[in-house]
């Protein structure tokens, strides 16, 4: 086909990515000379419903995971909104004084991006939104947990609904190909890359960016090296049970400094410390948690690990699938608590998902024909749960047992909802 000059180039090009977006959706498709996608969240229609709800709304999660991009998307659909970004001076600027700017911009939907830049501003927000005393006025996006901004969640207790947005999810990519997802993770930038290596790159700067740039923002004076060295070792052994004295040995600090930095990692969404299950059972049970690096493409770039190739050879295959599945399975979570479960005596299962008096178990396999070993089986039959998943590399889903299924990932996604046997 040939290309059109002059202005019909631009709906010739867009015709050619409409053509192969495999259905993704585009909100805005020309701006500024920059072609841009938008692919559907699936916390899109919970942050509309919360907004309904309560005066603020806060969407948190790990810097360019695309809070900016959603609320973007929610903010042009409701006439008169504003975006404030805190990381421009500019709009910093207009918030010197909150309640002179609320009071000059009434009735209208407000959004202020990287809120834990400024976290004294939320007791002036508290004022406001008591007096006003009105659903839909403020959406706040933070890079940090809301532990982190703790301010904020004493300060506006009852007036705010928190959501927390990661990468993008399995079940929100069509066409989906999952070794790309695997290998790039879900940051829209590195998925999004025109190829593998921009992707790896990408995440390298993110890596460096997040220890030189965000820990000093969100108030942590922790040397780069030590925290990066700890984040490579945190990525050796994702999925397998802390050991903190191990760590602060090999960092020369102190196993409550090795505790105090993970917590970090954690809070800032980097890390996943997965808590065992304590059930009422007459067994020697393990009381580490678990960690997991929570994106698989961080977890690869931090490995060293640039294409596909590589990570079929590599002996963390396992661990990266392990960690891929658990960072997938535990977002898409709807008022279910997630734990691992072990014995000293080797019965195990990767996940024990708890809500109330039901359990389910999770075993994750990197195999296109999983077996699970015997203390799968001995852990089964400790825990008795309803249904047990093993989650493989496999297209259909097929019985094992009575009670146990092996499928797809995005085949248990299907049924995680109402866990449909």
């Amino acid at each position: 086909m040939l290309k059109p000059e002059g202005a019909g180039i631009i709906t010739w090009i867009i015709e050619q990515i409409i053509c192969n977006l495999q259905g993704y959706s585009i909100y805005s498709i020309y701006h500024c000379g920059v072609i841009t996608m938008y692919i559907n969240r699936i916390l899109e229609n919970k942050v509309r419903i919360y907004l309904n709800d309560f005066p603020a709304v806060a969407i948190l999660g790990p810097r360019q995971c695309g809070k900016s991009t959603l609320a973007g998307k929610i903010s042009s659909s409701i006439p008169g909104s504003i975006f404030l970004d805190l990381e421009d001076d500019t709009d910093l600027q207009k918030l010197q004084d909150p309640k002179l700017f609320f009071a000059m911009n009434p009735d209208v939907l407000i959004c202020i991006d990287e809120i834990q830049l400024k976290p004294g501003l939320f007791s002036s927000l508290r004022a406001i939104l008591d007096k006003e005393s009105q659903n839909s006025r403020l959406l706040v996006l933070g890079s940090a947990s809301r532990d982190l901004i703790r301010q904020g969640s004493e300060t506006l207790a009852g007036r705010i609904a928190f959501l927390e947005l990661t990468p993008f999810l399995t079940n929100e990519l069509k066409g989906y190909d999952l070794f790309r997802h695997l290998l790039r993770g879900g940051f829209p930038r590195s998925f999004l890359a025109r190829n593998d290596n921009v992707s790896l790159v990408w995440r390298k700067e993110f890596i460096k960016s997040y220890l030189e740039r965000d820990m000093p923002q969100l108030g942590f004076n922790i040397p780069a090296r030590t925290l990066k060295r700890l984040w490579t070792m945190l990525a050796h052994i994702s999925g397998q049970v802390l050991n903190s004295s191990q760590l602060g040995q090999s960092l020369g600090v102190s196993h409550t400094t090795v505790k105090r930095y993970i917590d970090i990692l954690s809070q800032s969404f980097m890390v996943r410390v997965l808590s065992p299950y304590h059930a009422n059972i007459k067994k020697r049970l393990v009381k580490s948690p678990k960690t997991y690096i929570r994106d698989s493409g961080i977890l690869l770039a931090l490995l060293d690990i640039a294409d596909k190739n590589q990570l079929l050879g590599h002996p963390a295959f396992g661990q990266v699938w392990e960690s891929f599945v658990v960072e997938q399975v535990c977002s898409n979570l709807d008022g279910w608590e997630p734990f691992f479960y072990r014995t000293a005596a080797g019965a195990e299962i990767d996940l024990i998902l708890v809500q109330g008096q039901r359990r389910i178990g999770v075993e994750i396999k990197a195999s296109t024909a999983p077996r699970p070993s015997r203390g799968f089986w001995n852990a089964i039959a400790d825990i008795e749960p309803e249904h047990t998943w093993v989650i493989g590399m496999v297209d259909q889903s097929y019985p094992i047992h009575p009670n146990v299924t092996v499928t797809s990932l995005r085949g248990f996604l299907k049924n995680i909802r109402n866990f449909k046997y």
